[in-house]
């Protein structure tokens, strides 16, 4: 099996994470990673000016649809709501720590932060919710892998920044100063620690070798956190976070969308059968534009990339 990746230092422990399981599931199996560069990889801008997520993916679809590669491996929340054509996630795999982390020297939470303080995020998402809590803090834009984002932090050209713990953790990085902030009361990104495995939808023998990675609580959490966000998506571009839980068969769902600038926002939850994952997503997301009212939603609008 080839699996494509890019060429990030957290994208190749990745694709060596499910490497490593593939091979404890099937023994026998040669498993090769095939690391390649993606548009967001040489992009210097903020994602939405130059197409979005499709950015990190896009180079590895296509070496998936013409056979280049078996697999693919992404962080689910780099995934665009609707896949290429014949392409499909035949497994995700059980969710690292889903929360952000702020980073930087004796900082614990947002209230920690100096006034008038510079973080560093190119996130929509991040940069609204620390606004919603610190309207004085200044945002500055900031791309490039964990470890350059890092260095910026510990030059001093920025007093913090926001990097998700699961990246952290596979990164093996577990001493970085910060602190981590309560899902609940920071809302991840749609997807966020999930991993998942892209491959071609009549693939079935890459089916049959993905099945015991697959971590069934993940998958439904993850697609009612996609129903939500494509629920959103065609009408809004705008700062939105969704998370979901699954426990013994009951799925829990908070959402939020915002302005870009913290100075708005709405909020949902909702909870149900585990069963109904899609179409939970997709009623928060219906109620939520139905909650934001026809401002905001015009707001919405006027922000599409």
């Amino acid at each position: 099996m080839k699996i494509g990746t890019r060429k990030s230092p957290l994208a190749l422990a990745q694709a060596a994470e499910v490497r490593d399981r593939l091979l404890e599931a099937w023994p026998e199996l040669v498993v090769e990673l095939a690391p390649m560069a993606t548009g967001g990889d040489n992009f210097a801008g903020a994602l939405a000016d130059a197409g979005g997520k499709g950015l990190f993916t896009k180079e590895l679809e296509e070496a998936l649809q013409d056979g280049r590669i078996d697999v693919a491996v992404h962080s689910v929340k780099d995934m665009q709501t609707v896949l290429p054509d014949g392409l499909i996630i035949g497994c995700i795999l059980e969710r690292e720590d889903p929360r952000d982390m702020l980073v930087g020297e004796g900082l614990r939470s947002l209230e920690d932060l100096p006034k008038g303080a510079k973080l560093g995020t190119s996130s929509l998402r991040r940069a609204a919710q620390v606004l919603m809590q610190r309207p004085d803090v200044r945002i500055v834009p900031l791309r490039g892998n964990v470890q350059t984002r890092l260095a910026k932090v510990q030059k001093g050209e920025i007093a913090a920044t926001l990097l998700a713990r699961a990246g952290l953790n596979r990164l093996d990085m577990h001493d970085v100063p910060g602190g981590l902030l309560s899902a609940d009361e920071f809302i991840p990104a749609v997807g966020q620690g999930a991993l998942g495995i892209e491959c071609r939808e009549n693939d079935a023998k890459t089916m049959e070798l993905l099945a015991p990675l697959a971590d069934a609580d993940t998958e439904r959490a993850v697609l009612c956190e996609r129903a939500f966000l494509q629920a959103l998506d065609g009408s809004c571009r705008t700062p939105i976070a969704g998370y979901a839980t699954v426990e013994q068969g009951w799925l829990q769902f908070h959402g939020l969308i915002a302005k870009p600038d913290g100075s708005e926002f709405h909020t949902i939850e909702t909870s149900g059968a585990a069963e109904n994952a899609m179409r939970l997503g997709e009623q928060a997301g219906q109620e939520l534009l139905q909650k934001a009212g026809a401002d905001f939603a015009r707001h919405c609008r006027e922000h599409r990339q």
